[in-house]
């Protein structure tokens, strides 16, 4: 038996979950949010109460500190040395990982030097890490990529069509994200099904605050919407996706900014918050729009047909689709948002789709009806499971 944590990090958010395996059983889970702000929130779940403390978490020693004690508060563990091993998500693994990696020198360095590509992630799952590593240094660590899965695309779906030294020397190239949660969602699908996920095509849509799409041919993926960092893609909650790279130059000369100033732009002032004006989160749009809210109207039409438009070249290239699944944020609770996308896909794919039962689903359910062409699911994805099985696996090898 192994008691082991799944870490998932961000510049001001830490989520976790102890599990024990290989019995996959969840001891605890919560999260510190808020990180660095003067009112940090610090939840805890065990024997199903819900423990919340308000309090300043001035950066990620200070959160993980939190959630050892509690653990020893709670009685959950009586000793840290029971914790044996720590899974980290990690968004960017670039060219170099295929597939999670025990942490060494050699992984951290490679993920410090990819901190270019992925600003607003890597140094964050590094800078928590270190704090593991500070609080439990006798415990072994596992980095469990968020780009590996994708690591199957061929060159003609993960190049880009620019001078050809720029992928040779500086490793511009499309890499993706989101792979551990497409993975899981997949491999669910199929066991939905019943069938094995080599002998399907799916199109996996994980809509949260970042979002994007994956084609996936006989359990590997053969595209994906993200591209070289987390900006690219479909439109998301702060991030514009893909647009035309004139944009960006056009409107660094207009607004007499600097290219870290139009960055903070794409990733924080765009996508459904830059377009309606009310808010990154698809239920205060979905609000608006329900009030008449004529720009909150155009957000979610947008958003739409970038989905669709990007599920329709993934139909094309995997010649055939099985099954459609909806995870994440978006993806599972935005019921609106699922039926505006699957309502512009009915002719183009054939689906027939339960809008009813739709309206009310949020949880792990078909939603497509037996006529469907193309079958329709909505399946919680569940990234720490995913960490903590690769975490196991490596660590007992």
């Amino acid at each position: 038996m192994s008691v082991l944590i799944a870490v998932n990090s961000g510049s001001s958010s830490l989520k976790f979950q102890l599990y024990q395996m290989p019995e996959e059983k969840v001891l605890t889970s919560g999260q510190a949010e808020r990180i660095g702000l003067p009112e940090g929130i610090f939840t805890i779940n065990y024997n199903g109460e819900k423990f919340i403390t308000n309090t300043p978490i001035p950066n990620h020693d200070t959160a993980v500190n939190l959630l050892l004690n509690a653990l020893i508060e709670h009685g959950i563990v009586k000793d840290l040395s029971e914790i044996q091993g720590a899974g980290h998500r990690i968004v960017q693994g670039g060219p170099y990982f295929s597939e999670s990696v025990k942490v060494d020198e050699d992984v951290v360095y490679k993920v410090t030097e990819l901190i270019d590509i992925a600003p607003l992630h890597n140094a964050a799952h590094l800078t928590c890490y270190n704090a593991f590593r500070r609080a439990l240094p006798n415990i072994e660590h596992v980095f469990v990529f968020d780009t590996a899965f994708h690591q199957t695309m061929e060159a003609d779906s993960y190049l880009f069509p620019v001078p050809y030294e720029w992928y040779e020397n500086y490793k511009v190239r499309k890499y993706g994200a989101h792979g551990t949660s497409h993975k899981f969602v997949a491999e669910r699908t199929a066991e939905l099904m019943g069938k094995d996920v080599k002998d399907l095509n799916l199109i996996t849509l994980h809509l949260g605050s970042g979002a994007s799409i994956t084609a996936i041919k006989g359990g590997k993926c053969i595209n994906t919407s993200m591209g070289l960092s987390p900006l690219g893609g479909i439109m998301m909650g702060t991030r514009c996706g893909d647009i035309d790279p004139t944009v960006v130059y056009f409107m660094e000369k207009k607004l007499g900014c600097t290219p870290d100033e139009m960055e903070t732009y794409l990733n924080k002032k765009s996508g459904m918050a830059g377009v309606s004006g009310i808010s990154s989160d698809a239920r205060d749009v979905e609000k608006a729009l329900l009030d008449g809210n004529e720009r909150a109207k155009i957000t979610f039409d947008l958003y739409a047909n970038r989905v669709i438009n990007m599920v329709g070249g993934y139909v094309m290239q995997l010649g055939h689709v099985d099954a459609l699944t909806f995870t994440a944020g978006l993806g599972e609770h935005a019921t609106l948002v699922r039926q505006m996308i699957c309502k512009r896909l009915e002719e183009g794919l054939g689906l027939k789709v339960d809008y009813e039962l739709n309206s009310r689903c949020h949880s792990e359910a078909e939603i497509s009806l037996p006529e469907s062409k193309v079958k329709v699911f909505v399946v919680p994805t569940n990234e720490e499971l995913a960490i903590i099985r690769d975490t196991y696996r490596i660590l007992n090898k």
